[in-house]
């Protein structure tokens, strides 16, 4: 099925449409990702100067210190020096520690004692997962390649490591959300910048006058940063970040009809569709309310980032609304929409916007676009048995894996032990999901058919109609640029169900439709806001 977007582009070609007008395909998955490349496998090579370097990157962690162990790297025959080294992770690394296993999470940085110096592709910081709770290995990857398709989420693949000769094993290779990421996202890494997802043993009680609140969940705690200091960690260097995370989580909580002033609301609909469609319960969405980034992008809005999704595909069985683990029925049928069923107040973010009756239905669409890009069509599935193809032999040989051979093998299609819980197939969630979902009433009977957007430009000014039936309102939603918020304006019909629309267009026009249904919203291009039309 070709996306509207390409769909678009492709008739302007063939009927030599000579508009200057361009479907932005940001971070769309079949960029050259270079050392993330999803068929690489890159060979790291750690040489500390100590032998009992792992006791040492141990009492790093267990204290809490940010210091490194200095070493040489070698990627694929390329050295680096200085770089640092430490563990990380916090369940990742606590569980395998306690069961003396040798496969722990690492985290490098190449400017540690060379400021100058990255690794290949310009990246400051690697970090490599043990793929801890998922015997398929591939959950995290398959998860960002599909989330990069609607938001920007990091690049990843796998890595064999070897610390002082030795093969640890094969890792997942995840691009950090840093710098650099913010900068090739949006252009800037001067915003307030937030890490959403503790250092759990760094937590400490409240001071006294706080609100009772719940994890990185954006709940209204007080007017004093020192409230929120336990559950978010400021990234950026300006005191204005926590100003900025006050005002947000006051807004969310107390006062949602302002909420579209200090939030980028799209990015947060997909952001949630993505974490209910593929059941990713260690997230916002779940029992911790973690795991997500907020920056400040150009236009003054905070934007959420996903991160962290080794336990996808319902990896992670607490949502925290049952008292205990979900069921793998359970999980295959879970509700597009927890906690505002509940009106949960402790998931503002969750219930909050989706109270708002247009926003929901967004949100709908959002949910069916990923349902049917990636998993109607079986592509998930197809994503995953070529990663799988492509690590078979470094899994197989790894020394040091948390789970059989057996259960590589298996856990892409089935359920498998791993001792005190049992981790869902990909396939066995995914195929039953999608088969109810598919049938979800929202999905089914007259939701708006957008046909071929077309516009033309006169002077400064940029008229744009398109075709659209069974809609009850269509939108246009139109900037200048990426330093601006898009505004939304109402597009009128003669009755013909062509709708149309004029604009001032003083530079270029970045813009996206809304056709609003009586159930859910058709966006066009279909990934909007994240795919947009442009005039120049």
């Amino acid at each position: 099925m070709i996306g509207i977007a390409a769909a678009f582009f492709q008739s302007l070609v063939m009927r030599k449409f000579l508009l200057s007008c361009l479907v932005i395909l940001c971070f769309s998955t079949g960029y050259a990702q270079g050392f993330y490349d999803s068929d690489k496998v890159p060979v790291i090579k750690i040489q500390f100067n100590v032998s009992d370097w792992g006791k040492k990157l141990d009492s790093l962690k267990t204290r809490g210190l940010k210091e490194r162990l200095v070493a040489v790297v070698d990627i694929d025959g390329k050295q680096y020096e200085g770089v640092g080294v430490r563990y990380k992770g916090n369940s990742s690394y606590k569980n395998p520690r306690k069961r003396n296993k040798q496969k722990l999470p690492f985290n490098l940085k190449a400017n540690y004692a060379k400021k100058d110096q990255r690794f290949e592709g310009g990246y400051e910081t690697l970090k490599l997962g043990n793929v801890f709770m998922d015997p398929s290995y591939v959950r995290e990857a398959v998860s960002y390649e599909i989330a990069r398709k609607y938001m920007p989420a990091p690049k990843s693949n796998f890595a064999k490591v070897y610390v002082n000769g030795e093969y640890i094993g094969l890792y997942s290779n995840v691009e950090s959300i840093d710098e650099k990421f913010l900068k090739d996202a949006y252009g800037n890494s001067n915003g307030s910048f937030f890490k959403c997802d503790p250092e759990w043993e760094d937590v400490l009680p409240a001071p006294a006058g706080c609100k009772e609140g719940e994890y990185s969940s954006l709940t209204y705690v007080g007017d004093d940063s020192k409230c929120y200091g336990g559950w978010y960690e400021l990234e950026s260097k300006e005191e204005q970040g926590w100003k900025d995370l006050v005002g947000l989580s006051k807004t969310v909580s107390l006062a949602p009809d302002a909420i579209p002033s200090k939030l980028n609301i799209d990015m947060t609909l997909w952001m949630h569709a993505f974490n209910h469609v593929l059941v990713n319960l260690d997230s916002y969405t779940g029992r911790f309310s973690h795991n997500y980034y907020l920056y400040k992008t150009p236009d003054g809005l905070m934007t959420p980032l996903i991160w962290d999704l080794n336990i996808s595909f319902g990896g992670f069985r607490l949502d925290g609304e049952k008292q205990g683990e979900l069921t793998n029925e359970e999980l295959q049928q879970f509700s597009l929409f927890s906690h505002f069923k509940n009106k949960n107040p402790k998931r503002p973010l969750i219930t909050n916007l989706l109270a708002n009756p247009f926003w929901r239905k967004v949100y709908i669409g959002h949910c069916r676009t990923i349902l049917m890009e990636n998993f109607a069509n079986g592509e998930y599935l197809k994503l995953a048995e070529k990663m799988q193809a492509t690590i078979k032999d470094a899994v197989k040989e790894d020394p040091n894996k948390l789970y059989s051979f057996d259960d590589f093998e298996k856990n892409l299609r089935n359920s498998v032990d791993i001792g005190s819980t049992s981790i869902i197939g990909i396939e066995e969630l995914m195929k039953a999901r999608t088969e109810s979902l598919l049938k979800h009433p929202l999905f089914n009977g007259k939701n708006p058919v957008v046909g071929e957007v077309k516009h033309t430009v006169s002077g400064v000014k940029a008229s744009i109609n398109i075709k659209v039936t069974d809609a009850q309102k269509v939108w246009l939603m139109y900037r200048q640029g990426p330093a601006e918020t898009f505004k939304q304006l109402e597009m009128t019909t003669s009755g013909d169900d062509v709708y149309a629309v004029s604009v001032d267009k003083p530079g270029t026009l970045q813009y996206y439709i809304i056709a609003e249904g009586d159930r859910l919203a058709v966006c066009s291009p279909e990934r909007a806001s994240y795919v947009f039309y442009e005039i120049k």
